[in-house]
């Protein structure tokens, strides 16, 4: 079986460049300077349109950016985004909720669960704050969750290798253990060695620069002049190296 490449991308441009690429699989989001926020309707419906490879396209549910400690109106929220963004196509709904001992919030993970239905989740990078992850796992199994994106633990997945491992050992074929953060194609070859995992997940960036009509003494907050895009190139060579191992 080959292995799978998931791509994160939080606009149009990112998300055609990442299908040209030939990603396995898409998270979207919106604003991943801020680790990624719930996308709107409307970029669901151009990149689905744009989708001609009928690659999956998954939504992360988050509306908000800081911990994953949620009020009961912000599940709320996320409950109703997960219902939308079923409804315009989304192929599966990424998500994470904690309570403020790290342990997995149970109850309102279930209530996303249950808006998702009959959509595949992930749970997210949530994941890596949860305080004892080889017990919380199977709390995640338990609510239905088919995969688990992780670093390990740690900054990124380079680092985080023996804790996957370690997971991918205990859970077997109950749930799909899938490596994230950091991942680029001078270390790609070093977690698959140390996983074996069979999908992995990355933004795969690049900086582009916008050229302004003019100069203004206006400015947005942070840099409105760069933003970071997929790069097609290194989606394809993550994958050339995925699968020639």
């Amino acid at each position: 079986m080959p292995r799978l490449l998931e791509v994160c991308v939080d606009s149009f441009e990112s998300a055609l460049a990442a299908i040209t690429g030939g990603a396995s699989r898409l998270e979207l989001c919106n604003s991943l300077a801020d680790g990624g926020l719930t996308p709107s309707p409307g970029l669901l419906i151009q990149v689905q349109n744009a989708n001609t490879k009928k690659i999956p396209v998954f939504c992360l549910i988050r509306c908000r950016p800081g911990n994953f400690v949620y009020t009961p109106e912000e599940i709320e929220i996320m409950k109703e985004d997960t219902k939308i963004l079923r409804k315009y196509g989304a192929d599966g709904i990424v998500f994470g909720a904690l309570l403020p001992n790290g342990d997995v919030d149970m109850k309102n993970s279930r209530e996303i669960v249950k808006a998702a239905f009959p959509l595949p989740l992930t749970f997210h990078r949530a994941f890596d704050f949860c305080r004892r992850p080889t017990i919380e796992i199977e709390v995640i199994i338990d609510l239905g969750f088919t995969r688990i994106l992780t670093s390990g633990k740690q900054p990124n997945a380079q680092l985080g290798v023996k804790l996957i491992k370690k997971l991918m050992e205990q859970v077997g074929n109950r749930i799909i253990i899938m490596p994230g953060a950091g991942i680029n194609a001078e270390n790609i070859k070093f977690i698959i060695d140390n996983t074996g995992a069979n999908e992995y997940h990355g933004s795969f960036k690049k900086v582009k620069s916008l050229q302004q009509e003019q100069d203004s003494e206006v400015k947005l907050e942070g840099d409105d002049r760069v933003v970071h895009v997929t790069d097609q190139n290194l989606v394809a060579q993550i994958l050339q190296i995925l699968w020639s191992e």
